[in-house]
């Protein structure tokens, strides 16, 4: 389906909200509880601020990324920008922009085409059953695409450019949406048992030979990690006693990832992929007596007593009063080899445990790998990870064998900013007298393999309970940092910041010049220039979302008048021209549907936000790919809308006719 959008229609302002059967089930509906982050880290408007010369920090030098040869510049002022003027063909943004919507459907520019590349259920290894929502049972789940794919990636397999191998994070399940009649207090241990299958993430072969790609199922890369998958843990924490369980003495191994949303793809050929909300899966924190666990539970948003999946009932790992360290092995960037099916995957703990959104990764010239990193929640941090080890070029074996080492020793640091306008943010929105939301910014580190840099506590103390570090330092607190990532031509670095309602509240932190309205719940792009190896870095804010007539709003300094509407910016990456696409979460925020949507970054046309297509009614538009033959984009539980569940759907996407919904995959292509 496509449609032209003449016309920008009225848009209502401050309405609407994620639904909140979805808020349940991915984040045990965390924002209708107290921000876990109690602390009083300096605001914006209590940091002295000091003259810097711009130019100095960034006198190491200009980077590449590995996929780049342009050199990282400085930051082009957008409010000097010549007047705004449609976009070009050339460009890679030749499409009319679609309207937003409320329609059941993936809606897409005229001229281009859509189908569905895989659903949820449907088999990808051989002898599996083809998916019956009425006769799902655990084993064929194992076997089958899970569950609310998120994050989305596409690694080549031959030199031709025919297979490729296509690897996806299945964040959670909505069981209301998975069974009829089903009991939230009294789930069977069969659902239990599915729910556990239809987590994790799923790789799988793809036919490139013809538009749309097609799914080999019987391809020899194809695998499902689950809940019961094992882990090795890496990295200076592994083997630490805040990592042993009843299950595992040493702490090395561990079973499962879950709540898996964004992620990466490394030079090396592996994928990274971020578990986020694994807090609201274990039961009975309030039993916890002792006080020192109690708070780095609460810390990590572990409260009260049962679980909303009761999975306690049927095996004890989700019971703190039976493995109180369980949650500690969840928090963790997960690396995968898609290539090797029978290689153990890793969780990386040099990278700091989190509720990850994702991490994503820079090579500068000299081979030093950086990894960039974002906490989604309300008033939490960004981080970067700088490996000691270089990277080895090439895809032999040895290369592969080496540069696989290279996320277990390094520095992790976390940030702070500061706003060159700080005594003008009032939390209205408004755009200070110089005409940009800007500042400069520092990395603080905290731990070094062994060592730690944060008084009164040791190096795991830091890994394991990373959020607490970070607090000690005196970061700055952000408005949910998810996806974080490196331009592959500039080296700048773009963070979606989701929103977050509770900013300038009573008792929160107020607005500052990078969270610049407070009842943040249109989100905002946040643009670093960084030094990638050093401690230094320039910023600004390159879109703060919302409706364009809302005058709190700002679009890189191009004329709102001609920009798509877009809220809760979450995913971004880059086609090959250059331009920032952005995935959306909870665009019923402006009363219509979440979508995909491409940003020039440079000249006239930077901030000019067009939106692509749109995903179906209570959907959310996750793990984008964009190649030249065909973009890919996971539309996740559709139909996810209150008032309904697997009795009384909302929507009939993909399947039509009187089906359930299907979170899947859909290629488009023009």
């Amino acid at each position: 389906m496509s449609r032209r959008r003449d016309a920008r229609i009225p848009l209502p302002l401050l309405t609407g909200r994620r639904a909140s059967v979805t808020c349940r089930y991915r984040c045990g509906d965390q924002c209708s509880h107290q921000p876990p982050n109690p602390t009083t880290n300096a605001y914006f408007g209590d940091i002295v601020q000091q003259v810097i010369d711009r130019r100095s920090l960034l006198k190491a030098g200009a980077v590449v990324t590995v996929t780049g040869a342009a050199t990282a510049g400085g930051l082009t002022s957008a409010a000097a920008a010549p007047p705004a003027r449609p976009g070009r063909p050339g460009n890679g943004l030749d499409f009319t922009p679609v309207e937003p919507n409320t329609e059941d459907a993936v809606v897409v520019p005229e001229g281009y085409q859509q189908k569905i590349v895989l659903r949820w259920g449907d088999p990808i290894l051989p002898d599996v059953p083809e998916f019956d929502f009425d006769a799902q049972t655990p084993e064929a789940q194992e076997r089958q695409f899970g569950y609310n794919n998120d994050f989305c990636a596409v690694l080549p397999l031959d030199n031709r450019g025919d297979r490729a191998l296509m690897v996806n994070n299945h964040e959670y399940t909505t069981e209301e949406f998975l069974f009829r009649g089903y009991d939230e207090d009294n789930p069977t241990e069969q659902q239990v048992r599915i729910a556990w299958a239809a987590h994790g993430m799923s790789v799988v072969g793809l036919d490139l030979g013809d538009n749309p790609p097609r799914v080999v199922r019987d391809d020899e890369h194809n695998r499902r990690i689950t809940l019961h998958t094992e882990f090795e843990l890496r990295g200076p924490a592994a083997g630490s006693d805040l990592l042993t369980t009843p299950a595992d003495s040493e702490g090395r191994r561990s079973l499962g990832t879950m709540n898996n949303c964004a992620g990466g793809v490394t030079p090396w050929g592996t994928v990274l992929s971020g578990e986020e909300n694994f807090h609201f899966y274990f039961a009975n924190a309030d039993q916890v007596s002792d006080p020192t666990t109690r708070e780095r539970l609460a810390r990590y948003g572990l409260e009260g007593g049962a679980s909303e999946r009761k999975w306690e009932r049927f095996e004890a790992r989700w019971d703190l009063t039976r493995h109180v360290n369980e949650p500690n092995r969840f928090g963790w960037i997960v690396e995968v080899d898609p290539y090797d099916p029978q290689s153990t995957p890793v969780k990386r703990t040099a990278l700091g445990r989190l509720k990850h959104e994702g991490a994503n990764l820079h090579v500068t010239r000299d081979k030093r790998v950086v990894a960039y990193m974002g906490d989604d929640e309300r008033f939490e941090y960004l981080y970067k990870f700088v490996a000691d080890k270089r990277m080895k070029p090439g895809r032999s074996a040895h290369a592969r064998r080496h540069n696989r080492t290279l996320l277990d020793e390094g520095t992790l640091y976390v940030a702070r900013l500061t706003g060159d306008s700080a005594d003008e943010i009032d939390g209205s929105g408004s755009l200070p007298s110089d005409g940009e939301f800007d500042g400069v910014g520092e990395w603080i580190p905290l731990a070094h393999n062994d060592e730690s840099f944060v008084d009164g506590m040791s190096a795991e103390e830091v890994y394991v309970f990373t959020r607490l570090a970070a607090d000690n330092a005196g970061a700055t607190k952000m408005d949910r940092p998810e996806d974080v990532e490196p331009h592959p031509h500039t080296g700048r670095v773009y963070a979606a910041l989701t929103n977050n309602g509770d900013r300038g509240t009573e008792g929160e932190a107020p607005a500052d010049e990078a969270n610049p309205r407070n009842a943040n719940k249109h989100g905002q792009v946040l643009e670093l220039d960084d030094d990638h190896t050093g401690t230094r870095f320039t910023w600004r804010l390159l879109l703060v979302c919302g409706d364009p007539e809302d005058p709190s709003t700002y679009y890189g300094g191009f004329d709102k008048s001609q920009v798509s509407p877009i809220t809760c910016p979450d995913n971004v990456t880059f086609d090959r021209h250059g331009n920032l696409w952005i995935s959306t979460d909870s665009s019923a925020a402006l009363g219509f549907n979440d979508g995909l949507y491409a940003v020039p970054l440079e000249g006239d046309e930077r901030g000019h936000v067009q939106q692509f297509l749109s995903v179906p009614r209570g959907a959310e538009a996750c793990g984008p790919v964009l190649r030249d033959d065909f973009t890919l984009v996971s539309a996740q539980h559709p139909g996810e809308v209150d008032g309904a569940d697997a009795d009384n759907p909302a929507s009939n996407w993909p399947d039509r006719g009187d089906s359930r919904p299907r979170p899947s995959v859909v290629a488009v292509w023009k």
